[in-house]
């Protein structure tokens, strides 16, 4: 039905040269000097020292970050256990419907 044209190319469009024999070369090396090792800066910025005031600070808001978070999945696990409840007690609710419906007829 529907052959595809392969298209014919008779002239080539680039330059065409001939293979040319490539010949090795020797390679030759020279013995490389080990680099010195870099000596490391002293460091520019101070070591940070804790207070005891910073200290109980840090342990306060850590205890408050995991309280928050604690707080709000538990929330999330309690919203979805009433979602399935009330999607456990609509099912029931249907199907007494649908089984009561059956029954008059």
């Amino acid at each position: 039905m529907l052959r595809p044209k392969v298209p014919t190319n008779p002239m080539p469009t680039g330059i065409v040269t001939p293979p040319t024999a490539i010949e090795p070369t020797a390679i030759v090396q020279h013995p490389v000097a080990p680099a010195p090792s870099p000596v490391a800066p002293a460091s520019a910025r101070p070591t940070v020292q804790l207070t005891p005031g910073a200290v109980i600070a840090l342990v306060g808001c850590g205890t408050a970050v995991v309280l928050v978070v604690g707080a709000v999945l538990v929330s999330m696990l309690l919203a979805v256990a009433i979602t399935g409840a009330s999607l456990a007690i609509c099912a029931l609710v249907i199907r007494s419907l649908i089984t009561a419906d059956a029954k008059r007829r």
